[in-house]
């Protein structure tokens, strides 16, 4: 039995449709996040799994039960929020342990709950602390602790980490990734941070404009794109788009005369004088000489540490390339790369679509 399905699940305002017709089916202890940018519907769908919103068509069944009109107390969902929600009068421990009081649920078995939520969220000193008194990074673990010992059947996280600074933000989702892999908890989480599905998740739901472009592990989704949308949402830097015109001798970029072999792979993907637009992620590109497939006028150099990012155009369009730290290249130069055939992905310079 699935722990979480959603079935062509719509919503309206008025005249303006926010979703429009998810289905998702996630096993028990599967991590799904919802990635998008903002305004694409992602928590509008959390809230509506929650019951903090009505969905205006379709269905929403936890543990196999529907729970459309179930109020979100008995849905058996716990869910963090963005802002920690955490009661400033109440000491951790009581925060943690506030939703079990409420069910009246017995003070031995309480305590013990609690004691052990926070030795694994390792903030067993800060149990009489109030939240005043804590970090950002200490709060959003009281706020996951205070989920974590309702023991429900599915985790709702709601952005848990935008508020924090960079070093937290890592430090934060290390320790989600550790507590799922411990406890195959069931977890639907909603973020706009690429880096933070691609490490958390099982799956990835890449949303826009209220649909699902693609449904799939983080692999699929990085390697295999189903669309130019995903392309581009997935990967820092993102990835690399060339326009090109499929030709008899192999595909033609844009204004340059310049012709990359189409590869054995993709032949039958593409007829002849298609408009396509032609993908390849900045870690595929390398330092080549004599003939090679791209011909870039350097404009910007960045080392970052653990790799030089070095940003230019062929033609008009640009390109990046992210190299060994070690490299040797100079704003105003003409660099040469060339690139695997494996690594070059084909879409429809229309629809977006992935040709396979």
């Amino acid at each position: 039995m699935s722990a979480l399905e959603i079935q062509n699940v719509r919503k309206t305002y008025g005249a303006v449709e926010t979703l429009k017709g998810i289905d998702i089916s996630l096993e028990s202890g599967e991590f799904l996040v919802l990635l998008g940018s903002s305004g694409c519907g992602k928590s509008t769908l959390l809230n509506i799994i929650a019951g903090l919103a009505e969905a205006s068509g379709g269905d929403v069944k936890i543990g196999g039960r529907s729970v459309l009109g179930v109020h979100p107390k008995d849905r058996d969902i716990a869910m963090v929020f963005q802002s920690y929600a955490l009661y400033p009068n109440l000491s951790v421990h009581r925060n943690i342990g506030f939703g079990l009081e409420m069910r009246k649920v017995p003070t031995a078995e309480r305590e013990k709950a609690v004691q052990e939520t926070a030795k694994l969220l390792q903030i067993e000193a800060l149990l009489d602390r109030k939240p005043s008194q804590l970090s950002g990074g200490q709060r959003q673990r009281v706020a996951i602790g205070r989920a974590l010992v309702r023991k429900p059947q599915v985790f709702l996280f709601d952005e848990p980490l935008s508020n924090l600074d960079a070093k937290l933000r890592m430090e934060t989702r290390t320790e989600l990734k550790r507590l799922h892999q411990m406890l195959g908890t069931t977890i639907v989480y909603v973020t706009h941070d690429q880096i933070e599905a691609m490490t958390l998740a099982t799956r990835i739901a890449v949303m826009r404009n209220g649909r699902i472009e693609q449904l799939g592990t983080p692999e699929e989704v990085y390697n295999r794109p189903a669309t130019l949308y995903v392309a581009g949402f997935v990967g820092s830097p993102p990835m690399n788009v060339l326009s090109a015109t499929v030709g008899e001798d192999g595909l033609r970029l844009d204004g340059l005369g310049k012709v990359i072999t189409l590869p054995e792979h993709l032949k039958g993907a593409a007829g002849m004088g298609r408009r396509v637009k032609i993908g390849i992620r900045p870690e595929a590109l390398r330092l080549a000489t004599g003939t090679t497939a791209l011909e870039v006028d350097i404009e910007v150099v960045e080392l970052t540490g653990p790799e030089l990012v070095v940003t230019g155009r062929v033609g008009g369009e640009r390109v990046t390339a992210c190299l060994p730290p070690r490299a040797r290249l100079d704003v105003g130069m003409t660099q040469l790369f060339s690139f695997d055939e494996d690594a070059l992905h084909l879409f429809d310079a229309e629809t977006g679509q992935a040709l396979r």
